[in-house]
């Protein structure tokens, strides 16, 4: 008996297929926070992209921060699998305008199948065909929090299976949620430090308010009260002044 593949997945390709157990393990790793950082996430979705797309001889990738509203997206973060695929990002940043700012102005990925017969870019087209980039590919992923753009280079005209991009996408996909998680690991972080900093200072102070309680008789009302007046009549941060005492150097003048 004959199964038949339903029509609504006819042209859909499994990227199960494409992807090996190496780039499997690969893909995962840009998940872990801990590994993380923007520029290298994105240095290695473009190493992974390189190896691992037929057809691809390169890549590059950009981490954008969202625009205002009054003018283009901007750039944050930028890598590239090779130097002279990396001028040619950076000869689009420098001109603020080419395909990358196209991607992220309309939020449509492009592709140029042979670049020379492309006519959309005809100051940024001949610094490709230079560095013998003969066919390209620019894809997008876009979250609340992130915006990030992935280009592959061929080195041939129509070498890029477009079977292959899914993977690519997979790629930018799990790196724009690397990034993203790694932007959220930090906030919390930060918050953390801010907080045990926070937790650190109260206590030092509330250190120095008994000491002047017990020395001086004060409630704790009186002693907060005059710890700030010394502060403010001395320039002396609160901690500080607050440190002190608690590390027995007395304050002058306290009555």
């Amino acid at each position: 008996m004959t199964r038949c593949k339903p029509d609504n997945v006819a042209d859909v390709p499994d990227t199960r297929s494409m992807i090996s157990d190496e780039l499997a393990i690969e893909i995962a790793r840009l998940g872990l926070v801990r590994e993380s950082s923007e520029a290298r996430t994105l240095h290695r979705v473009t190493e992974l992209a390189s190896r691992s797309v037929t057809g691809c001889a390169g890549a590059t990738s950009v981490r954008w921060q969202r625009g205002d509203g009054s003018g283009p997206p901007e750039p944050l973060v930028c890598a590239g699998s090779h130097p002279a695929l990396a001028e040619l990002v950076d000869l689009q940043l420098a001109r603020g305008e080419g395909p990358i700012f196209d991607v992220v102005t309309t939020h449509t990925p492009l592709n140029c199948e042979d670049t020379l017969a492309e006519t959309r870019w005809p100051t940024y087209t001949p610094a490709m065909l230079r560095r013998g980039v003969r066919c390209f590919t620019t894809t997008l992923q876009e979250t609340d929090e992130v915006l990030m753009t992935l280009t592959l280079y061929g080195v041939l005209p129509r070498s890029l299976d477009p079977r292959q991009l899914a993977v690519a996408a997979l790629l930018v996909a799990q790196g724009g949620a690397a990034v993203s998680n790694t932007r959220q690991y930090d906030d919390a972080h930060r918050t953390a430090v801010q907080l045990q900093a926070a937790v650190e200072t109260r206590a030092v102070v509330d250190q120095a308010k008994g000491i002047l309680m017990h020395a001086l008789g004060y409630d704790a009302d009186r002693a907060f009260a005059e710890l700030r007046r010394i502060s403010q009549t001395r320039h002396v941060k609160l901690t500080a002044l607050a440190q002190r005492i608690v590390d027995g150097g007395g304050v002058q003048g306290t009555k």
